[in-house]
């Protein structure tokens, strides 16, 4: 059995709310085994025998089917999860996690990093590796001058989790395998 973590775009976001119990029910509901949630964005760990296309395509199905929500998910195996953990190549810019973040690119997402030059954004940074753009903005993603333009002119569409979020999601993943 395969382990997998689910990051699911947009939810608790915009109005767009679903309980983490609803969540973990509809992942069970599916044949899901060892469900859990981890904080209220939409992340779920599980174990499924399934291949990554039929268990993404089955839990989108499921939530829109529980929760009339059609979320986009990034799914991750633990050992596409740790990877992505082992890769980030701005780690070295900063001890403070809350300055880290990676965007999980969903499926089919094609890069246009040739949209922006690093001038653009300084001294926020991005960089992509395989399906993941990680996110270096020194002063908060708050008052980030990459953020916005990340999804309208970079075409890096997925679902963003901090530094922090996504080591623990990694180590949960790992305790589970």
């Amino acid at each position: 059995m395969t382990v997998y973590v689910a990051l699911l775009g947009g939810i608790n976001v915009g109005g767009r709310s679903l309980k983490m119990d609803v969540l973990r029910a509809t992942a069970t509901a599916c044949g899901f085994e060892d469900v859990s949630t981890f904080i209220q964005s939409g992340n779920v760990l599980f174990r499924s025998s399934g291949g990554t296309n039929a268990v993404t395509q089955q839990l989108h199905d499921a939530i829109l089917d529980a929760s009339g929500i059609d979320t986009s998910i990034a799914m991750r195996t633990a050992a596409q999860l740790r990877a992505v953990i082992g890769t980030n190549p701005l780690t070295d810019r900063t001890d403070d996690p809350t300055k880290l973040s990676v965007t999980f690119l969903f499926a089919g997402v094609k890069p246009t990093m040739n949209a922006l030059s690093p001038q653009d954004y300084a001294p926020d940074e991005v960089v992509v590796v395989g399906h993941e753009a990680y996110l270096y903005t020194p002063n908060g993603m708050g008052k980030s001058t990459l953020v916005p333009k990340v999804t309208k002119r970079l075409g890096l569409s997925g679902t963003t989790r901090n530094w922090r979020s996504t080591n623990k999601l990694a180590d949960l993943a790992d305790v589970m395998r």
